[in-house]
């Protein structure tokens, strides 16, 4: 018991030093850092570091695309750069939620799953996909990268392989010990909350009725409740 604690907190000291790094190097800013060294603890010492790895991969997946053609990025105006704590709050609460209190009960874990691989469908879906010419989900008609509600076949097909490697990954890590349903639920649960995501965009989002940390967030949630009716 002892022995798992020591090693616990060396995670916390790790997971301090990533918090300083992601500061550092522009990703997260100073309050975004800390919620993410808040977060990771209360999971350590809840559902364990195996959790706490898969959101780290997302964060990963996500700076990565973030990076991705940044010139180019920067030619249309859609270069997010450093995130902020609220971007951290919208995209990850429902996985802190499913991870803090739900522990290593499956339904649970399908939600975790379902609401990282959401998170991961959608950022990669976006940063990359922004890549090719779009078209509205709602009407089909092409739109201007980086427009609410937009979606491609270059940002869907990523988003899947977002979604898949984050299933794959929670199968290694034993989060889901049956690698067919960790794939299953992260692949349809990604897709499908990364669809919402879209939808909620054209139709809200637009118009100015929701702003994208809601639009997020809601994706999670769905993502999260599909995860749960995947492994139930």
């Amino acid at each position: 018991m002892v022995e798992k604690l020591m090693i616990n907190w060396g995670y916390v000291i790790i997971l301090f030093i990533l918090g300083i790094i992601t500061y550092k190097r522009k990703a997260l800013d100073l309050l975004g850092s800390l919620f993410m060294i808040a977060m990771g603890i209360v999971i350590i010492f809840s559902a364990g570091v195996n959790w706490l790895f898969i959101i780290l991969l997302f964060l990963i997946l996500s700076l990565f695309a973030t990076k991705f053609a940044k010139p180019y990025k920067k030619t249309l105006g859609e270069y997010e750069g450093r995130r902020s704590a609220v971007n951290v709050v919208s995209n990850g609460i429902v996985a802190f939620m499913m991870a803090a209190f739900g522990g290593y009960y499956l339904p649970f874990a399908g939600g975790f799953i379902g609401a990282v691989a959401t998170a991961t469908s959608d950022t990669l879906a976006s940063e990359i996909g922004i890549l090719q010419k779009p078209r509205l989900i709602t009407t089909l008609e092409e739109v201007a990268p980086g427009t609410n509600g937009a979606v491609s076949v270059l940002g869907t097909a990523v988003g899947i392989i977002g979604a898949g490697i984050i299933g794959f990954v929670s199968f290694l890590l034993g989060v889901i010990p049956d690698p067919l349903v960790s794939l299953k639920v992260a692949v349809i649960a990604g897709t499908v909350g990364c669809f919402m995501d879209s939808i909620l965009g054209a139709v809200f989002e637009r118009k100015g009725f929701l702003k994208n940390e809601h639009v997020n967030l809601l994706a999670t949630v769905t993502g999260a409740f599909v995860g749960i009716i995947l492994v139930m």
